[in-house]
């Protein structure tokens, strides 16, 4: 009845989109899913969301994923059902909490900055996008009209974050009014935490990123992280710049991001280990590979020449090990030397840099000319995350978790459950599916899937641009009845075919 009531608030206050629209799924397959969960906890926290009305929600907001390999397909919907339960109601909206307990660190409302970025790219899947508006302009204005005072408490790739909602949503209207706060907002680091020489440095801890080989909490240090977020928001302020006709200011962002595109490459960069590194206040690397050197690939920041950093991706003594990406180097003396269970960054595996890594590789996969890494290696280290998200035989998502034998280190406390701090439905979407968003009128498709592996697999009901896309894999056409092969389709119309997995374009 609640949710009822709020779905009707919502139409005549004209923020839903139009209904959901499955072209071929139905959502009553998925229902399942959705009672399992409920019952797999005593509900002591409720939100905005409660479990009870969780199926109706997820009714009205989410895409639809069907595949053969079950884990994969419960992980999609247990992924959607948590981070409903991260949606809270206050006075000035909606907010996304990253913990349910209150932490005392928090901002208000028990917001954390740490993890917008993946709130905003998990969440632009959703059809409503008043959550998210209204969860944005919390954090930018509701301060007396200026941003939250912890906004800047963490590094962050907000900005880029917001260029991409608007790659999937169309939303133009909604950038340009947010354009003023995110200038102000990179202006503020720029005044923060910019050296002399060009480059940004952060403490680690404020880098989401505790007890780190490289660093320390009060070293300040030239991180490979925070500056990739930097040169990813320039960029994406650049994009937004231009949508607002302000083309002259536009091109001050993107050779702002020029400059730091430069500075890592020639500053962080370990000739000798091929790798990006920490520069150390001392202006020597820190000579050890952490996950945070693949980052530069989530905001397409290398050159081509420096692709052969991930050759260490799936070395099993460097990165790949059997319960997921380490976020330190295998090999290394210091690797796990922090003792345990303090939050540490020296190797163990964290679904945040999990997904920061997979969103890179995609990157990577989708630009042309590099022999280091295949298409199979995404799925392989998808399947080993989507793996790990099990405790105790049901689904589960945490802080992070033994690298050797997936057991999730703070598992049994109460701050760990739920943990949203990671993104998981857009790496099944953008990456292993392959739908990648862009302006314009095309819709480009780009499957991760290796040859051989599924026999079928269907995407639907996603809003993107204002339309309802289906994306279907069928080998034999035996399981849709749609034909043979790839195709996409657009409110129901055929938008582009290929007889085999590859990528494939088509006009909305």
């Amino acid at each position: 009845m609640k949710m009822k009531l709020l779905l009707i608030l919502l139409l005549f206050s004209g923020v839903v989109a139009a209904q959901s629209k499955p072209m071929l799924l139905k959502f009553a397959d998925y229902k399942h899913y959705v009672s399992y969960f409920n019952t797999m906890e005593e509900e002591n926290i409720k939100q905005a969301i409660p479990n009870d009305s969780a199926w109706a929600w997820m009714q009205e907001n989410i895409p639809l994923f069907d595949c053969p390999q079950q884990n994969f397909e419960e992980l999609f919907y247990y992924r959607w059902w948590t981070l409903r339960k991260h949606l809270k109601k206050t006075e000035k909206g909606y907010v996304f909490t990253e913990f349910l307990i209150q932490r005392s660190y928090a901002d208000k409302y028990n917001l954390i900055a740490s993890a917008l970025g993946h709130h905003i790219y998990e969440s632009r899947w959703l059809h409503h996008a008043v959550y998210m508006n209204d969860n944005l302009r919390v954090w930018y204005r509701a301060n007396n009209g200026g941003p939250l005072k912890k906004l800047r408490f963490y590094s962050s790739w907000n900005i880029d974050a917001i260029y991409n909602r608007y790659l999937v949503n169309n939303d133009v209207a909604f950038v340009k009014d947010m354009l003023p706060d995110l200038l102000q907002d990179y202006n503020a680091w720029e005044q923060d935490r910019r050296l002399s020489s060009g480059l940004f440095w952060q403490y680690d801890v404020r880098d989401a990123m505790e007890e780190t080989i490289s660093g320390g909490r009060k070293e300040k240090n030239a991180r490979p992280s925070v500056n990739s977020y930097m040169y990813g928001n320039a960029r994406a302020l650049a994009a937004m710049l231009d949508l607002g006709g302000m083309p002259e200011k536009a091109a001050l962002y993107n050779a702002k991001a020029d400059t730091i595109k430069q500075l890592v490459q020639d500053r962080l960069w370990n000739k000798t280990q091929q790798f990006f590194e920490v520069l150390k206040e001392a202006d020597s690397l820190s000579n050890v590979k952490e996950e945070i050197g693949f980052i530069p690939w989530y905001f397409h920041l290398p050159d081509t020449a420096y692709n052969i950093a991930w050759s260490s991706l799936t070395d099993t003594r460097t990165f790949c090990a059997p319960f997921g990406i380490t976020t330190a180097d295998r090999s290394h003396p210091a690797f796990r030397s922090h003792g345990c269970c303090k939050c540490e960054w020296d190797g163990a595996v964290w679904p945040f840099a999990t997904s920061q890594t997979l969103t890179a590789l995609a990157n990577l996969l989708n630009s042309s000319g590099q022999p280091y890494i295949a298409d199979s290696n995404y799925f392989q280290l998808l399947q080993t995350y989507v793996e790990s998200q099990y405790y105790r035989g049901r689904p589960y998502i945490g802080e992070y978790l033994d690298e050797k034998t997936g057991y999730w280190l703070k598992g049994d406390e109460e701050r760990s459950r739920y943990y949203n701090h990671s993104t998981f439905n857009d790496l099944i979407i953008t990456g292993l599916v392959g739908l990648r968003p862009a302006a314009g009128n095309e819709v480009t498709v780009h499957p991760l899937l290796p040859a051989g592996t599924w026999d079928w697999f269907c995407l639907d009901n996603v809003l993107y641009h204002g339309k309802y896309l289906t994306i279907i894999w069928d080998k034999s056409g035996n399981k849709y009845k749609k034909g043979k092969g790839l195709s996409v389709w657009a409110n129901g119309k055929k938008i582009a075919a290929a007889p085999v997995l590859q990528p494939i374009t088509g006009k909305l």
